[in-house]
């Protein structure tokens, strides 16, 4: 939380605040506070894609790491689905 709350006062198009919820996000699947992780991812992918649209590769990411913590909750059909739009 606190690479976050660090940059929570920037702009919303901040890299560094979307950069922060990326980390924040994958930092609470790997402590196995999924739901608390999928919110994040959630919100950073939606970030993502109002702000910088053009950054494929960032959104590929998130949206990985989303399906990921989607597939640990046990929604496997979800899952797959956002896996395929990756690839």
């Amino acid at each position: 939380w606190g690479c976050w709350k660090t940059y929570l006062g920037r702009p919303e198009m901040d890299y560094y605040r979307c950069a922060s919820m990326s980390v924040l996000g994958n930092s609470l699947g790997s402590n196995r506070r999924t739901e608390e992780a999928l919110a994040v991812l959630e919100a950073n992918l939606a970030l993502l894609r109002r702000h910088w649209s053009h950054a494929e590769e960032s959104i590929l990411t998130v949206q990985t790491n989303l399906a990921n913590c989607i597939a640990f909750l046990g929604r496997h059909d979800e899952a797959l689905v956002l896996r395929r739009e990756v690839y």
